[in-house]
């Protein structure tokens, strides 16, 4: 059970200790949990020049598990807004990664710098965002866990498994489906409960396997080829009894109730269990303490969203935390990272339940509607629509009505800006707001905001096009949020741009 440290002080006594222990803080913001999504919100944090301190139970970012196998085109460009994307391009291969239940989805005439995915491995991914955290003085409590916390008004004391506490005036848990954090908060985590359990493991095998997917009463399964020679398994295990860490018994039993055979298989690197459990949790955020990542949302593997969707939660995070930790904005904002990515993440849940359906058993009926679900995403139309979808170049967070454009990514153009050509994202490597004003030399005047929003004029010839919409009205003038949304649409009348400044940055300087 997790440990919740004594929250008896009255709110008198909060508030009379509030300025002391805000001084005495060891860190603004604490983050339970050194994966992809830890370590995503811990470079955006510190690239908004916020504390941020990272607590991980590896004593080193070596993970052996292969676990995720790619990053999709939405997550290149968030690291492409930060300046960081060439980082992975150079050493993961270039592919049509997106996909549904089994059926290729070419998205390489979608409008995107990136009309792709990137196969690289979990290990390597995490390798990477740890060097960039590193760069960024980002301190990692190492060989340690969050055991319990409490908060008060002005902060939370956080228990660590070695006996030590640290307070911080947030915590944020991206420690896995298992959340302690989530748990600790009292945070329900609501959903379904798993109908098939799947092991993967990367082993040796002296007699030569049946390479190849297949399908059968039991489920789907597969055997592959690993770049280093040994093999690659996942296989539907015939019930859902066996629970826990897996054992090489356990794969054995799997491999032959489905092969015939375990085809001799020794040495396992690693073996791991997952199911197709769907939950997520029905509030990302108590008071100072928020969740991202498998902590908010579970789902099976099917698709590869979860990396990707946990990446996008911190990115989505991280900018407001970190301007209402600072007091440029109101607490409230934090609470639009609930209302943004709850619904984003509800439909990667839906559609991750759908593919196990149609993947679940391999009867003739099921068969016949795979087939005719992979001759619809064969036309256009729906190739591109769920292409964008599962790739997340078509994520909309509802900002209200009016310009296709209004909630949606950014489009990367190549514009004109202070007299020379640039990529639009390279204005985003700061992870500051942009105000783009198209065809109006001087832009507009925004100076009372300046320090968190730059102004820019810019010029561009191009169409204006978004994945799954196509053209739409070039925009006269565009804010961007240091996310990449876009927070607001106008022209030269700049009707509504004082109340979205104010919205998503806080007020305006005196």
């Amino acid at each position: 059970m997790p440990v919740l440290l004594p929250t008896s002080r009255s709110r008198h006594e909060a508030q009379c200790a509030g300025a002391r222990n805000a001084a005495m803080a060891d860190h603004v913001v604490i983050i339970a949990g050194g994966g992809p999504t830890g370590l995503m919100l811990a470079a955006e944090l510190a690239l908004a020049n916020v504390d941020v301190a990272v607590v991980e139970r590896r004593v080193n970012q070596e993970l052996v598990e292969t676990r995720a196998g790619g990053l999709h085109a939405r997550s290149i460009e968030i690291l492409d807004q930060r300046g960081v994307a060439d980082r992975f391009l150079r050493e993961g291969q270039i592919t049509q990664l997106a996909g549904f239940a089994w059926t290729r989805l070419d998205i390489g005439d979608l409008p995107t710098r990136h009309p792709y995915g990137l196969a690289l491995r979990q290990s390597h991914i995490e390798r990477i965002l740890g060097g960039w955290v590193e760069e960024l003085a980002v301190p990692v409590y190492r060989g340690s866990v969050v055991t319990g916390f409490g908060q008060d008004e002005t902060g939370v004391d956080i228990a660590l498994s070695g006996g030590e506490t640290l307070r911080a005036h947030y915590l944020v848990g991206c420690d896995g489906g298992r959340s302690l954090v989530r748990k600790a908060a009292g945070i329900d985590f609501a959903g379904f409960g798993p109908t098939l359990s799947n092991l993967m493991a990367e082993v040796e095998m002296p007699e030569a396997p049946a390479f190849g997917l297949r399908h059968d009463a039991l489920g789907f399964h597969g055997l592959s080829k690993t770049e280093n020679g040994r093999v690659l398994v996942v296989v539907t295990e015939a019930t859902l009894e066996r629970t826990g860490e897996p054992s090489l018994r356990d794969l054995s039993d799997a491999l032959i109730a489905v092969y015939g055979t375990d085809f001799g298989l020794q040495n396992p690197a690693w073996i791991s269990r997952f199911t197709d459990a769907a939950r997520q949790a029905v509030s990302y955020r108590k008071a100072r303490v928020l969740l991202a990542g498998d902590a908010a949302h579970i789902h099976h593997s099917v698709g590869g969203q979860g990396l990707n969707t946990g990446m996008q939660d911190a990115v989505n995070l991280g900018w407001k935390l970190a301007q209402v930790a600072k007091g440029i904005s109101p607490d409230s904002l934090l609470d639009t990272y609930h209302t943004e990515r709850h619904p984003v993440v509800a439909r990667v849940l839906r559609n991750t339940m759908a593919q196990i359906a149609l993947l679940r058993r391999g009867d003739d009926g099921l068969k016949a509607a795979r087939d005719v679900v992979s001759e619809l995403l064969a036309m256009d139309e729906p190739r591109k629509r769920f292409g964008a979808m599962m790739s997340g170049l078509d994520i909309r967070y509802d900002l209200g009505d009016g310009h296709p454009l209004l909630g949606r990514r950014m489009p990367d153009l190549d514009v004109t800006a202070e007299g020379r050509p640039l990529k639009l994202f390279t204005l985003l490597h700061g992870a500051r707001g942009v105000l783009l004003s198209f065809g109006r030399p001087g832009g507009i005047d925004i100076t009372r905001w300046s320090d968190r929003v730059r102004s820019i004029a810019a010029d561009y010839d191009g169409p204006w096009e978004l994945p799954a919409i196509g053209q739409v009205a070039a925009p006269g003038a565009v804010l961007v949020r240091p996310d990449g949304h876009v927070a607001w649409i106008g022209d030269e009348s700049q009707h509504g741009l004082e109340n979205a400044l104010t919205k998503w940055f806080g007020a305006a300087a005196a």
